[in-house]
């Protein structure tokens, strides 16, 4: 039996709890762990017990008598480090073991202590963990080199990302340092990919994957409401207030913007009611100490009803205690995020979850019903795939070179070549883009060796250097001395201007630009404020799932009366066009005016056939939510030059780098690869912004179908 495995003082732990018996992936991870030193992803969904499956048999494996810190535990968020702190550390109290917070929030005295007595389990970000092997080489050593475990929570947040490539790196350099090998264990809801996820602990042969595939009923109700113009239609508020008012609830909008539309305005039905006041927003731009608020009010409070209004802050693992409800405004841009999202509701074991979706267009209500099926049908997105990243590989060049205060080339070339994250970059490209770092002053050459050169100087210095996104220039919100949150600045941002910030709605009254700082006063009437931030990528299989419901003719039973008669006349729409086999055919509308081609495939597909149609000069509006381009040209022009736009993807390299000389934003993604060869930089956009054999395959295979 898996408790009787674990050691004395954890079993006391148990017992204390009170748990009537393990769950499923505890079991699991329990027995493997304690028999094993492989990597181990554990994958369940939310609120299953995967922390407490990755430390029961960890803490019961380690002598945390020997010298070091023994436990590193990874987190995207640093909201999720303070959550798990208190748990890790209730965990550890039965075995005087020190649990030490490591972020740019955390007590600075802790941290030191942990400097004299490296011991315990550390807390932390990839930042942290960066800007320790920059700034202070030799503590990382003194406190990692005698590791046994690396615990990465919501791993899935990680891989297929820039911040992925360069924990992963982290881990790489680690390893190096390290006197023995340490195993990695991730943990995760959503995993779309499990050989990607293997591979990101830098060794796929030696890690497997625990799944627990144990399902939990969902209740679900799909509403639609048309919107007209920019705001959210008064009847769809009213009837998310009545269906929330009585319960404990997250809402998820797909912006920063919307989320402090639905917090005001639904306050504001509530008071007219003489309803409870307790309407919140919570998202990055919100003050930190008003996000902790919302977090301990949800979280401590069992009596009062509540409703939060919230962005992917909220859809990670943070600990809000139990939630009635879930309310999606719009489609979620992928199913990853949906079951992230559900899986907030129904937390204690034997409730269900519960899931309302509000769709306020037509298109938005059918990509929420693709999701949704896709979603029982066990699909989850894969990660995008992020085989030579370039950019990172600049950063992480910059790092190495800094925290050894110059290093041979050579040394530095092989650090980056066995470096996991860098495999598949060939040695050539990694002298190639060193060298162009020497050129432009990033490095200075010093006989054998590279130093930081005068240029990368500023940039390694610069506090933004540790993380490898972008973050946007905000302007502080402030109220009588009492910050609010901040946003980014916009037009919008002029004396006299009312905005929505913090579920409440401010009047400007002054702007400082040189201390970017927005003086504001409560009033009564407002306006979202704009928010800057790229669409997401949706993937093809969601697209081709939207098209399968337009031929469908199922009634499915979780939408509403509405969203019925709204997908009917789609289908009714559809009708005109004689589709076959919808895998291969796709419709295209001629009208008097222009032409409609319907895609039906995911945004990156998209935006290379977009290229193409340039090169070809074809003058066209793109649409991404209904995934349609609206052409400049006659049907027979269009369906002649339809089946040669692929063999423009044999010359694409030259083709991208006339279009990126006349649009440098195309590299707007990428917060590193300003700093790459321009040749280098066309690779990157190639393999990141576009999909080009996929494309090639979309347009061979795909037959246009007109009405």
């Amino acid at each position: 039996m898996a408790f009787q495995l674990l050691s004395e003082p954890i079993r006391k732990y148990i017992r204390d709890k009170g748990w009537e018996q393990l769950r499923p992936i505890q079991t699991a991870a329990i027995t493997r762990i304690l028999a094993s030193d492989e990597n181990y992803i554990l994958a369940s969904r939310t609120a299953s017990g995967k922390t407490e499956a990755a430390f029961l048999p960890i803490l019961s494996k380690i002598d945390f008598k020997e010298s070091g810190v023994q436990v590193l535990y990874v987190s995207p968020l640093i909201a999720l480090i303070n959550d798990q702190f208190y748990r890790i550390e209730e965990l550890c109290q039965n075995l005087d073991i020190s649990v030490t917070k490591w972020h740019g929030e955390a007590n600075k005295t802790l941290k030191d202590k942990l400097f004299k007595q490296p011991n315990g389990v550390v807390l932390i970000t990839p930042e942290s963990l960066e800007a320790m092997f920059v700034n202070k080489p030799y503590f990382v050593k003194q406190l990692f080199s005698n590791l046994k475990y690396v615990v990465i929570d919501e791993i899935h947040s990680f891989i297929g990302t820039d911040r992925g490539v360069q924990l992963k790196s982290i881990i790489a350099r680690l390893k190096k340092i390290n006197n023995h090998s340490f195993s990695v264990i991730g943990l995760s809801a959503t995993i779309g990919d499990y050989d990607e996820a293997k591979g990101f602990t830098g060794d796929s042969s030696k890690t497997k994957v625990l799944l627990d595939r144990t399902a939990k009923e969902i209740k679900v109700l799909f509403r639609y409401f048309k919107g007209e113009g920019d705001e959210l239609p008064l009847d769809l508020l009213k009837d998310l207030y009545i269906e929330t008012k009585d319960n404990k609830v997250l809402i998820f909008p797909n912006s920063r913007g919307r989320a402090e539309e639905v917090a005001v305005k639904l306050k504001k039905i509530s008071d007219r009611v003489k309803g409870h006041p307790y309407y919140f927003s919570h998202h990055s731009s919100v003050d930190r100490e008003v996000r902790e608020y919302v977090e301990h009010f949800a979280k401590n409070n069992f009596r009062l009803n509540f409703c939060i209004a919230c962005t992917s802050t909220l859809e990670l693992g943070i600990d809000i205690g139990s939630v009635d409800e879930v309310v999606q405004i719009d489609a979620t841009h992928s199913i990853a995020s949906l079951i992230q999202r559900v899986g907030r509701s129904g937390r204690k074991e034997g409730e269900r979850s519960n899931l309302y979706l509000y769709a306020t267009n037509k298109w938005s209500l059918l990509q929420s019903i693709a999701c949704w099926l896709l979603y029982k049908e066990g699909f989850i997105e894969p990660p995008q795939k992020k085989e030579k990243p370039y950019d990172i590989l600049v950063h992480q060049a910059l790092s190495i070179t800094k925290g050894h205060s110059g290093i041979k080339l050579t040394e530095l070339i092989h650090q980056l070549k066995t470096n996991a994250s860098f495999s598949n970059i060939e040695l050539n490209e990694i002298e190639e883009i060193l060298n162009y770092l020497i050129e432009i002053d990033l490095f200075e050459r010093l006989q054998n060796e590279v130093i930081i050169g005068v240029t990368g100087e500023r940039v390694v210095n610069s506090r933004d250097f540790y993380s490898v996104f972008k973050v946007e220039e905000a302007y502080k919100v402030v109220n009588s001395g009492q910050k609010i949150g901040e946003i980014p600045f916009s037009p919008q941002i002029i004396e006299d201007e009312n905005i929505l910030l913090s579920a409440k709605i401010w009047k400007i009254v002054f702007v400082d630009h040189q201390s970017k700082k927005i003086e504001v006063i409560p009033t009564k009437d407002g306006k979202k404020p704009l928010f800057s931030g790229s669409g997401a990528l949706i993937h093809q299989k969601i697209r081709e799932k939207m098209f399968e419901i337009l031929y469908d003719r199922i009634d499915y039973d979780f939408l509403d009366q509405p969203s019925c008669d709204e997908i009917l006349v789609l289908r009714k729409d559809f009708s005109i066009f004689n589709i076959k086999d919808l895998t291969i055919e796709r419709p295209l509308l001629v009208s008097e005016k222009y032409l409609t081609f319907f895609s039906f495939t995911g945004t990156s597909i998209n935006r290379t056939i977009r290229l193409l149609l340039k090169i070809v000069g074809i003058n066209h509006r793109y649409d991404e939510e209904s995934s349609t381009f609206e052409l400049e040209e006659s049907k027979e022009l269009f369906t002649k030059q339809w089946k040669a736009l692929a063999a423009l993807l044999d010359n694409i390299d030259l083709h991208i780098t006339t279009h990126f000389r006349e649009n440098p934003s195309l590299l707007s993604f990428s917060k590193w690869g300003i700093y790459l060869p321009e040749d280098y930089q066309v690779k990157l956009i190639k393999n990141t912004f576009f999909d080009i054999e996929g494309t090639r395959n979309y347009l061979t295979n795909t037959n246009l179908i007109l009405n």
